[in-house]
């Protein structure tokens, strides 16, 4: 039922049972696109933990990855042992194929949301939800996980973004990425938000973005590569510490500039290939504005990320990064 239910969710159609069990536990339907898994007797290491995929409806492989993970669950393979919120986000973008209906989703995430339309409801729904997820298990560490990949190609395949926030980041979280694969991290430097800042602003949960590869549309996906990651979610959802690899190997970066499309003219001035990633030098033009003019690489090479000349005006259209220590204590602990 499980592994069903992502596609059921897709096709418009309601599960059979809106409620039932599974090993180690139970599930509940909470509305379209929304599940709640609840164990039966908690494991030692469990967490609260939001998964959450599709937020963009043209990011595939997230989805592909978690519907292997539930079904491995359902099947017994794995048992639950931590309370698990799981979230199809965007589902009409999904079943288009296209990142988004109305507006990016994933710029929604704050609970003063004034805005109006489908994408501001879907998120006003899925912050409740959330709220509700946490209330409910408030005597656990909190865990957001939101799985995404990339418009195009990166120099780090796999990376995460860590949302701005007053809570800290566990030095633990570095060791679980490097051993689920992650390449590299990148540290925000103001409020985005984005689900992940929701659940680490609002409920100071540790969470992440991440960028698992290239979107693809279904069945084109490399899941092989994501081997480790689906590993990770496995120890989750089973309330087990994941494996740990050494976090200091993980490529550190933090946000320098923010680069916003202001005009209809506003161009980005690199090959639409470029990847993540890529270093530009001094004095290197990276975009031009005819409302906020060029933006321009001062004196310390900066690299580019999630560069996109199509997207709303005033919307952010790529950011440039520069390196950064993400281990605040050098050890040798991994666990």
């Amino acid at each position: 039922m499980l592994a069903d239910w992502l596609t059921v969710s897709l096709d418009q159609g309601q599960p059979n049972a809106l409620q039932g069990t599974i090993p180690g536990g139970r599930y509940s339907i909470e509305g379209s696109g929304i599940l709640s898994l609840t164990p039966n007797q908690l494991s030692d290491d469990a967490r609260a933990v939001v998964l959450s995929v599709g937020i963009h409806g043209n990011e595939t492989a997230p989805i592909e990855l978690l519907g292997e993970c539930l079904a491995r669950l359902e099947a017994g393979v794995n048992r639950l042992g931590a309370p698990l919120l799981v979230i199809l986000g965007n589902l009409e973008a999904i079943r288009r194929n296209t990142r988004f209906v109305e507006t990016n989703l994933n710029r929604l995430f704050r609970r003063d949301l004034e805005q109006q339309g489908a994408e501001a409801d879907r998120a006003r729904q899925l912050m409740t939800a959330v709220d509700r997820f946490y209330d409910r298990h408030s005597d656990l560490p909190r865990l957001h996980y939101d799985l995404h990949t990339a418009i195009r190609d990166s120099q780090y395949p796999r990376f995460v973004v860590d949302p701005f926030a007053d809570s800290h980041t566990e030095e633990q979280q570095w060791h679980w990425l490097a051993g689920a694969g992650i390449q590299a991290a990148l540290k925000q430097h103001q409020h985005s938000w984005t689900f992940s800042h929701y659940s680490k602003h609002y409920h100071q949960a540790q969470a992440f973005t991440f960028e698992l590869g290239k979107a693809l549309p279904f069945g084109h996906n490399d899941l092989g590569s994501l081997t480790a990651m689906g590993a990770l979610l496995d120890a989750l959802m089973s309330g087990r510490q994941p494996e740990a690899g050494d976090g200091r190997k993980l490529a550190g970066f933090q946000v320098a500039v923010e680069v916003f499309r202001e005009s209809e003219t506003f161009r980005l001035c690199f090959a639409d290939d470029t990847p993540n990633f890529t270093e530009f030098g001094c004095g290197e033009t990276i975009a031009e504005d005819a409302s906020s003019g060029p933006t321009v690489v001062g004196e310390t090479p900066l690299r580019v990320v999630f560069p996109n000349a199509r997207v709303e005006l005033g919307a952010r259209a790529a950011l440039l990064v520069k390196p950064a220590q993400l281990m605040t204590q050098v050890s040798s602990d991994t666990t």
